[in-house]
Formats: structure tokens, sequence, C-alpha cells
């Protein structure tokens, strides 16, 4: 880290509240931190009481926040006919099946989010070794195998988030940009862990939002106290 990056870190850290504190104090501080020469991106992260070592305790899925996220995706759609066209005309970067496949194991990862319909996932779970590791594979939990394409695609194009827990039990999301407004970004942090909050597995036991940490791209994070 540069000695100017340093120094505006040691500036922002000086600023952080010892424990946690309610969400609305948590976005003032974050909004607080001296700003970076681009737009940075505000992540948060929900450590929670699961195994992720049991499928039953997965937490994945993908929501579209209030406010978007502040920037856009490339997103391409596996599907065929009529389906083809409207993923196109939705905003699509690329279509098809046969040809998108040979072009993606020929090495082309240029894209964001892959969607596909439930008719050519058979031939498309092929790519599993290719698009899994890469978190890119169509999945039904994720919500990127649909029957509505243009819906689909038009959404995640727009930002909409996807989310999985990591080993270690930890949900990562960008729940928007640091210029947004504070209510903005109130807005979109309650919309997200009300999702996960709704999505706990009935098998986890004990607390299962046992900590929350909100920052930005080169921030300190802050503690939040989730009621």
């Amino acid at each position: 880290m540069g000695n100017v990056r340093f120094k505006r870190y040691k500036e922002d850290l000086a600023k952080v509240p010892k424990g946690k504190v309610p969400l609305a104090q948590a976005v003032q501080v974050i909004k607080s931190f001296k700003p970076a020469k681009f737009d940075q991106t505000v992540d948060i992260v929900l450590f929670l009481g699961i195994d992720s070592k049991q499928p039953d305790q997965a937490v994945r899925g993908a929501i579209s926040l209030p406010h978007g996220v502040g920037s856009s995706k490339k997103v391409i759609a596996f599907c065929e006919g009529e389906d083809a066209i409207k993923a196109r005309e939705a905003g699509a970067i690329e279509v098809g099946v046969d040809e998108l496949m040979k072009k993606i194991q020929g090495g082309w990862m240029d894209f964001d989010v892959a969607i596909a319909t439930p008719g050519v996932m058979k031939v498309v779970s092929k790519l599993g070794r290719v698009l899994g590791p890469q978190g890119k594979m169509p999945s039904p939990k994720a919500g990127t195998v649909v029957t509505d394409v243009a819906t689909a695609v038009k959404e995640y194009a727009a930002g909409k988030v996807e989310f999985r827990n990591d080993d270690y039990g930890n949900v990562h999301a960008g729940v928007g940009k640091l210029s947004f407004d504070e209510k903005k970004l109130t807005e979109n942090i309650e919309a997200f862990v009300g999702q996960i909050r709704r999505m706990k597995p009935a098998s986890a036991k004990g607390t299962y939002i046992r900590k929350v940490s909100l920052s930005a791209s080169m921030t300190p994070g802050v503690l939040v106290d989730i009621q």
C-alpha cells in the first residue's frame, strides 16, 4: 500500500467506532471516509452461523436491490429460437448454445453472468468444470436458470446481486456505491440483510447472523448492529 493510501487508511481507521453500531451510523461513518479517485463499491460481509460443509445449510441466491448497485454487468444467455432473440434484445452480449459453448471452451471469459433456459442445461452442464470455478455456471439456486430470459438478462445487466456463502460461512456482496446517499445505501443494505435472514436454513443452530461488517473498496470495516 502506497504512503498516500496508507495515510488515508490510518485516518479513516481513526473514525471507526469500537464495537457494533446501528446501521444508520455505520453508513454515516463509511460516507465520512476520505474519497478515492474512483467511486468505491460499498461491500457488506455477513458471518453466518451455518455449517458450510452441509449442503442443506448453503445460503445462495440473487437479489435486485431497491436502488441498484451503480454498475452494469456483461450478460450472456444460453438459449435458442425466440428466447435467443428476446435475450439479445434485452441486452445479452452473446446468445446461443453450441457456438457460444465452443467460444468459452476456447478460453473466452469476457462476461460477468451466464443465464440459461432449462431446456439447454443438459448440454450447458458440460461447461461445469470451466464456469464452476469462476462462479459463472448457470444455476437454479442462483436464479440464472430461468424461463423468462428477457427479464433475467435485464436484471443482471442492471447489476442484480448474486451471493453464496464461502467455506467459512461468510456471505460477501456489493450493495451500492459510495456516491449513493445515505438513504439509498441504508435501504439497499436492509433489503440484502432481509433476504439473507429469510433464507435461514431450517437445520442451522444457534445465532444465525453472527457478525456484519460494512466497508468500501479501500476503507476499513465498520461492525454493524443488525437487529
